[in-house]
């Protein structure tokens, strides 16, 4: 049984481009290119110097139009998405929110689209990129622990906008036993297997709980002043962003402005993975919201979203079943997740809303960055209105004790 169980574990991890270990980190990322896409490195390599000296924009206009036909492996794809989309970011933002770029010009824009096409992803720089993709150890025989870790490429910012990327990372990373108990429940929920299902819910509290304490390395590793005034406009879109109501236009690949959001942690497969097996239920323009931000995820990681939605409801099982324990397990596991996404209200009011009042009250020395932001996500949603509909939207899942009874 147990080597059936390890079987059956193992095809879902390769079905869902998983790792057991990792999540859906992306495995030993590269760090280099094939020759013929090194000026895309030499780029992306010294980005933050080329942004703070205003050269960005003047490089990239000098670029050659490579096409992306000699990227073999799906590593090189993902390398190539991830320093392409830092690239785009630090051009479009280059010289705050007054002067957004309005073009992508085509060296950078054709290219782009074509990796993009081929991943399943969109042409922005997502979550998948800059937080699961673009991570080595500094010792490569170490542990995947704070101190080993290094981002690929980053923005200015210095070690706050690392410790940014690298803190969403290790979350992601604690998150992987819980997708491994998501997979456990779905099997056990096929057999009717209450102790199946028990066991696979605690693994998931488990890791819900453990995500939150990684989640507080934020407060050592990011200086909420250089998140919110430096970091914060390199990882925002042209959807919902009034510094680019119409969007951004990719020369050479469309004759119209293309929309689309910002890197956001609503792009988390993890999460929306755990919202889908505890059948919580996001309506209205949260749950819209949400649906669309899985187009920026690659496409197998969706997928486990999907058919984990498409399963009958574990909530109405529990409940049909009028067993307490199995109630209080499940309700475990929901309570976890209120308390995560209570955790991230408070983050962001610390790394977003107190300096966008401490910016409005002293006036914001960065050509303007700090105030287009203010309450809107990265994504483009309404930042506090959404992470409270979100969190209500869990709470709402818990079963009463009188239900669980009947």
């Amino acid at each position: 049984m147990e080597n059936s169980n390890r079987d059956t574990l193992q095809v879902d991890l390769d079905a869902f481009d998983l790792s057991e270990g990792l999540g859906f980190l992306l495995e030993e990322p590269l760090t280099n290119l094939p020759d013929h896409y090194q000026v895309w490195m030499d780029l992306a390599n010294n980005l933050t110097h080329l942004i703070e000296s205003r050269k960005l924009r003047d490089l990239v206009h000098k670029m050659p139009v490579l096409s992306p036909h000699h990227l073999n492996s799906h590593r090189e794809l993902r390398l190539a998405h991830l320093a392409l989309g830092f690239i785009t970011m630090g051009y479009v933002w280059q010289e705050g929110q007054h002067a957004p770029a309005q073009i992508l010009p085509k060296a950078l824009a054709l290219p782009y689209c074509l990796v993009s096409r081929r991943l399943g992803l969109p042409p922005i720089l997502t979550y998948a990129d800059s937080v699961l993709a673009n991570w080595k150890l500094k010792d490569p025989t170490g542990d995947m622990e704070i101190g080993n870790i290094d981002a690929i490429f980053s923005f200015p910012g210095g070690e706050s906008c690392r410790g940014f990327f690298i803190v969403s990372l290790l979350v992601e990373m604690t998150a992987s036993s819980g997708i491994t108990g998501a997979l456990e429940v779905m099997h056990a929920m096929k057999i009717s297997d209450l102790i199946g299902i028990q066991k696979g819910l605690i693994k998931v509290t488990q890791a819900l709980k453990k995500m939150k304490e990684t989640f507080k390395l934020m407060h050592s590793q990011v200086d909420p002043t250089a998140f919110h005034g430096t970091l914060r406009i390199f990882v925002s879109g042209w959807r919902d962003n009034p510094m680019l109501p119409k969007g951004l236009l990719y020369e050479g690949v469309s004759n119209e402005p293309v929309l689309l959001s910002g890197g956001s942690a609503a792009q988390s497969s993890a999460i929306q993975c755990f919202d889908a097996l505890l059948c919580i239920r996001h309506e209205d323009e949260t749950g819209a919201f949400l649906t669309r931000m899985r187009d920026y995820m690659p496409p197998a990681q969706c997928q486990l979203i999907e058919t984990l939605s498409a399963y009958p409801s574990l909530r109405d099982f529990i409940m049909s079943r009028s067993s307490s324990a199995l109630c209080q397990v499940y309700n475990s596991c929901v309570s976890a997740l209120v308390d995560l996404r209570n955790y991230h209200l408070n983050i962001v009011a610390k790394y977003v809303i107190v300096p966008a009042n401490q910016a409005r009250a002293v006036g914001c020395p960065l050509t303007g960055r700090c105030t287009a932001l203010d309450s809107t996500g990265t994504g483009g949603s309404s930042l506090m209105n959404f992470l409270k509909s979100v969190r209500n939207s869990t709470q709402k899942a818990l079963i009463s004790e009188r239900l669980c009874a009947t």
